[in-house]
């Protein structure tokens, strides 16, 4: 980002983004963003609209279930179940040819679909690189479910799902695992593998699913002697096909598999999905503005393709609309949101500095302002115990210094202080008497108290942000990390720091809530076990993190 004289978003742009919506497909799987491919492109075919001849399943010969399964998205009635086709998942075309594949389905009370209550077949177009997204409607709620998928004589492994509680139920109790930043190339998916084996109802991933970065024939940090992986990733992602190859490269891991199967995920995503610290159509170096574009909708594109996402989140080029709302009942409100697409840029560049004029301009936001009132109105209407906000980065204040006039990160809501204080005082507006917010990108674990005034420690404590560690982004990190003093001494409302990698569970109740930070020795070698580093509990109507 430039630190002055910074480029507005995309709304100056809209020429560009409609463009990004009408690129070939031919040239969207191989343009690296030259201009003069917006200026004859031509429409980008839709499922269900291209002309594809169909591909008799029989005629597949190698498992095409190889990214495994997953659901996502839990509703009172209705579940959403995806895979996507892919014999040889690290060629281009996945080991299929441009045809469309008839892939059926099968919903059940157990594991061995003795009661199956749904069945259905759905069609794998090779438009969205043959993936498959089943929304399962009239169903009970509150209900756990087992899925699997057919194609030919093939069928997937059995994943496990759950519908969430009718939105009048009293529900006493949820617990969730919030995870984020998955770099493949800094470590094992080790945590996953835990958290496929923990008791929870939900997975709330919170960005930082992919990272762009290249990948070597070793696997970086994991430092492979039993394989060898293909060159091409060892690129950085720019087009669809290098996005699909590097989504592919991912849920081949054996761990990230498993949990996808075991529980529903809730996503959103962050930067690295796209590219490092982007904000709306503002790349992170000087690229033109419709080049970044291009490789946004190629990376929006590929994110739904290969993700357990619903209808209304399928992107239109570079435009995708991931915040949304879910409901667990009467006891918690959950509004996803993301505060990436629709942000201004940066003040002051994208890393740390001291907030001044330009990041405490209220004409500035992290959300864009159709999203704030979303939110805000969202909180007027709920009538939900806790009201949970799973989003991207550091929502509190977070001083990295002990200096009086201290740096903060630009990239984080630190940047962007008339949007937090415009979101809390929509908080208060509505009674939010019990908020949370759930929060990764840092690749450390926090707790913190959202302050009513952050600089002033007596101020009322409007709710708690729980910061989840990385899985593996950072390596194996550290217990106790170099400004573990420094941070906890400048910043009195952060009640915890931890830089170990592994994943977070918050238990929501009708009386407080209990957060367990469970972290993992290593990343960079398989197999460590995972430990409880820390927990904290906050009650319902006094807000505020106590260890327990």
């Amino acid at each position: 980002m430039t630190p002055a004289g910074h480029q507005q978003p995309s709304q100056h742009a809209p020429e560009l983004r409609a463009a990004a919506r009408h690129l070939g497909r031919r040239r969207f799987l191989t343009v690296t963003g030259a201009a003069a491919a917006l200026a004859f492109a031509t429409n980008l075919p839709t499922a269900g609209v291209a002309a594809a001849a169909e591909l008799d399943a029989a005629k597949i010969t190698e498992n095409p279930f190889t990214l495994g399964v997953a659901s996502g998205d839990p509703q009172a009635t209705s579940v959403l179940l995806w895979t996507r086709l892919a014999p040889t998942p690290y060629q281009a075309d996945s080991g299929l040819p441009p045809e469309r594949v008839t892939v059926r389905w099968e919903l059940a009370h157990d594991e061995r679909f003795r009661h199956i209550v749904r069945r259905g077949a759905a069609i794998a177009h090779p438009e969205f690189h043959h993936s498959v997204h089943v929304e399962v409607g009239h169903l009970d709620s509150d209900r756990i479910f087992y899925y699997r998928f057919r194609a030919g004589s093939w069928v997937s492994e059995t994943g496990r799902t759950r519908t969430a509680p009718s939105s009048r139920a009293r529900v006493d109790e949820l617990t969730l695992a919030a995870v984020s930043c998955q770099a493949y190339h800094e470590g094992y998916f080790t945590a996953y593998g835990h958290l496929a084996e923990d008791d929870v109802d939900v997975v709330f991933h919170v960005g930082d699913y992919l990272y762009e970065y290249a990948v070597s024939s070793v696997g970086g940090a994991r430092n492979y002697t039993d394989r060898v992986l293909p060159d091409l990733f060892n690129r950085e992602t720019i087009t669809l096909e290098d996005y699909r190859l590097r989504y592919a490269l991912y849920k081949t891991d054996p761990d990230l598999r498993a949990a996808h199967a075991a529980h529903p995920f809730v996503v959103t995503w962050d930067d690295h999905e796209i590219e490092n610290n982007y904000a709306d159509d503002i790349p992170e170096n000087s690229v033109p503005q419709e080049e970044f574009l291009l490789r946004r909708a190629a990376g929006y594109r590929a994110y739904w393709e290969n993700l357990p996402l619903r209808r209304p989140q399928r992107p239109a080029g570079p435009d995708m609309q991931l915040y949304r709302r879910l409901n667990w009942g009467r006891l918690a409100q959950f509004d996803i949101l993301d505060t990436r697409q629709y942000r201004s840029d940066q003040a002051y560049g994208d890393g740390a500095d001291v907030p001044g004029p330009e990041s405490d301009d209220p004409s500035r936001t992290i959300t864009g302002a159709t999203q704030e009132r979303w939110l805000l109105d969202g909180w007027r209407a709920s009538k939900a115990l806790w009201n949970v906000v799973p989003q991207q980065v550091t929502f509190s204040q977070r001083k990295l210094d002990l200096n009086e006039a201290a740096k903060m990160s630009m990239d984080a809501w630190d940047g962007y202080r008339a949007s937090r204080g415009r979101v809390l005082a929509g908080a208060k507006a509505a009674g939010v008497d019990n908020l949370m917010v759930l929060t990764g990108d840092v690749h450390v674990g926090y707790a913190f108290d959202i302050k009513d005034d952050f600089d002033d420690t007596a101020s009322r404590t409007l709710g708690t942000e729980i910061v989840t560690t990385s899985v593996t982004s950072g390596r194996d990190g550290a217990e106790k990390p170099a400004n573990w003093d420094t941070y906890t001494r400048a910043n009195p409302h952060l009640k915890f720091y931890n830089g170990r990698r592994g994943y977070t569970t918050v238990r929501l109740g009708r009386e407080s809530a209990r957060a367990d930070f469970k972290t993992v020795v290593a990343v960079t070698t398989p197999g460590a076990p995972i430990t409880t580093a820390a927990a904290f509990v906050t009650e319902v109507g006094d807000q505020g993190l106590k260890p327990v």
